[in-house]
């Protein structure tokens, strides 16, 4: 039996709480009045991870889930995932109740995640853009409408399609080194061309961020996708440390913008 906490995938919690996180540095909000919404969809991002691992199981292809979840039942899983699942809709009642479009939009990143386990996961690149919408755009203006912040600026939109494809750019990457959807329909030439496509269109609209917004702490934008591009700069496979790699450069990112909330709120 593996250990309790990797059934978690703990490491993959970066990837809702960093558009959180975004969406409070560029507005100047004080993050403990939406804390609930953080720790809130930390515990959906548990669910996501639990869920899908629970649908894997079922898939003798799926050797990494099948080794982290050894001595398990399904039903055990599946537990955790509706235990946290409980915990976070319940840390997310207040905003839902306060702004009922928080509610709706909550609907709708439930019923994408759900689709994407069952139908869109095994389509490449839409299963990716399918979870950049539910992971990266919808929570980011969650956090926006719950501060009562209805508009968006230019540099802000901009920037947000930036962490758009920079989102899609990596969930991709972790595709072709698994060897999932993407690897099962396209070749390695193909992929590559998609990933300098994302890492390209990343660069330009992140650049363009920085001229409109003029915040130099933006600029690790702009190296993370070179950085990919140059991992892909052939049409070869990928080690599962290129994958490591960007798991904890996803967590070195929530770390940094932690740092820059702090800084402002001193």
């Amino acid at each position: 039996m593996g250990n309790r906490i990797n059934l978690l995938r703990l490491d993959y919690l970066f990837s809702v709480i960093v558009p959180l996180l975004i969406a409070i540095y560029l507005n100047d909000l004080n993050p403990f009045e939406h804390i609930d919404i953080i720790f809130g969809f930390g515990l959906l991002a548990i669910t996501g991870n639990t869920w899908n691992d629970v649908i894997d199981m079922k898939n003798p292809e799926e050797k990494e889930t099948l080794k982290r979840v050894e001595g398990y039942h399904p039903r055990e899983i599946f537990t955790i995932g509706l235990g946290s699942f409980i915990f976070g809709i319940t840390l997310l009642l207040r905003t839902c109740i306060e702004n009922y479009i928080n509610g709706i939009f909550l609907g709708i990143i439930i019923l994408m995640v759900i689709t994407y386990c069952k139908w869109i996961k095994p389509i490449p690149i839409i299963n990716q853009i399918f979870l950049a919408l539910s992971h990266v755009i919808l929570p980011y203006f969650i956090i926006k409408i719950d501060a009562t912040l209805y508009s968006i600026e230019f540099g802000e939109l901009i920037f947000l399609s930036a962490f758009f494809t920079f989102a899609v750019m990596g969930q991709l990457v972790h595709e072709v080194i698994d060897k999932d959807a993407i690897r099962k329909h396209l070749n390695l030439r193909q992929c590559q061309i998609i990933i300098w496509i994302f890492s390209i269109l990343t660069i330009i609209l992140a650049g363009w961020a920085f001229f409109l917004m003029y915040d130099f702490y933006f600029l690790p934008f702009l190296f993370v996708p070179l950085g990919t591009m140059f991992v892909f700069r052939r049409p070869t496979e990928s080690t599962q440390g290129v994958k490591d790699v960007g798991i904890l450069i996803g967590n070195f990112l929530m770390i940094y913008f932690i740092a820059l909330i702090i800084m402002k709120m001193l």
